[in-house]
Parts: structure tokens; sequence; C-alpha cells
């Protein structure tokens, strides 16, 4: 009998992130998101909420190093990006990327954020996630509880229009959990990339075009 790594290795988009120089197979669900949403779209000002191990700030570097060519026109465009990534865990260095070892629960933050961006963000991402107990229920409610932090950020740091992808695990509370995230943006999505595993309950919420 294979086992579970064994099956993960041979696994179609494992062995595509292995080949295409990526951290990891999660990188394929962000490309997945930006081919349904185009969410990248004038991004320069982004950060990535539980970054480890740096498979999504590898996408990210890719798009805004292409937006800087791709929107160099007189509407929103900058001649820069600023990149930053947070997590509880190390994560290695990415070249230009600002990657921070930290817990986004904190107060301090915020401070962190302001420091670095000096301004509003163009797109907030999270693929962070609770580590599971293998209680469904209770990693649904607890990933909630996350979620809801990370969706604090997100209002008080992105700009007007700006873009949100957030994972949650779907379960008893998503539901009004969608309904929290719905007024603060023109459009939001619930969307599971095809990347994601089959048996896996997480779901991304992508809200697009912030309201004031």
């Amino acid at each position: 009998m294979v086992n579970n790594r064994e099956s993960h290795k041979k696994e179609q988009y494992y062995k595509q992130a292995k080949k295409e120089g990526f951290r990891a197979r999660s990188a394929y669900k962000l490309f997945d998101i930006q081919k349904r949403f185009n969410i990248f779209k004038r991004a320069f000002y982004i950060l990535d909420i539980g970054c480890a191990p740096g498979s999504w700030l590898q996408v990210v570097k890719k798009y805004t190093e292409e937006n800087l060519v791709k929107y160099n026109d007189q509407y929103y465009h900058r001649d820069h990006y600023k990149i930053m990534g947070i997590d509880i865990e190390k994560t290695s260095p990415i070249e230009n990327v600002n990657i921070i070892k930290a817990d986004i629960t904190k107060p301090e933050i915020q401070t962190k954020i302001n420091s670095f961006f000096q301004g509003k963000l163009d797109l907030v991402l999270s693929d962070a996630s609770i580590k599971k107990t293998g209680n469904k229920f209770t990693d649904h409610l607890r990933q909630i509880t996350l979620c809801y932090k990370i969706l604090e950020l997100a209002r008080n740091n992105l700009k007007f229009k700006g873009n949100l992808v957030i994972k949650a695990f779907q379960g008893s509370d998503f539901n009004k959990f969608y309904k929290e995230v719905n007024p603060i943006f023109r459009i939001l999505k619930s969307y599971k990339p095809m990347s994601s595993k089959k048996k896996s309950n997480e779901i991304f919420l992508i809200g697009l075009q912030k309201r004031n």
C-alpha cells in the first residue's frame, strides 16, 4: 500500500511545483484564483498572511513585477512594489520581499504594516490555517475566529477598491462570516480552487473592490 507521503509526492500539483520551482503546491491555488477573478489587476502593495513556506509570495512577486510594466499608463500606477509576508513559522528569504516571523493577532503587527507600506494596500491574501486537531467542528470554529482577525486587518489596511482573498473552512459558521464580509466589498464570491485537495473542507472568500 502507498502511504500518504508517497501519494502526496506523486500528486500532480506537487510534481508541478517541484518542476517549476515553487515551494509548495499551494502556488496553484493562487494561480487558479487569479485566472478566475483577476485579483492582481493594478496590485503593487500586497500583504500575504500565513505566508510559509513562501509559495504564494513567489506568485505575488511574479505578478507585481509584471504589473510594473503592464500598467505603466496614466491610471493608477506605481514605479515600485512592496510585498510583505507574515507567518508564525520561519519562511526562507525571497529577494525584494519583506518576511516577518510574527503572530498577526498581536496588536504590534499593525505598526509593522504601517511602517513598511506607509500607505493603503491593493491586495490582502491569506492562506493561513490553524493547526488542525482532527475535530472538524472545533477546527472550523477556530479557523473562523482566525478569519475574523484577518478580516479586521484587511478592513484597516485595504485601499478603496482593494481586493481580499481569505481561506476559511466550510461549516456551521461559514455563512455568518460570509454575511459579515459581504457589505465590505462590491463583489464577494466563495471558491474552491481546482488544486485544493478533494478531501479538504477549505474554501476561499474572494472580496473584490472594497467599498469606502
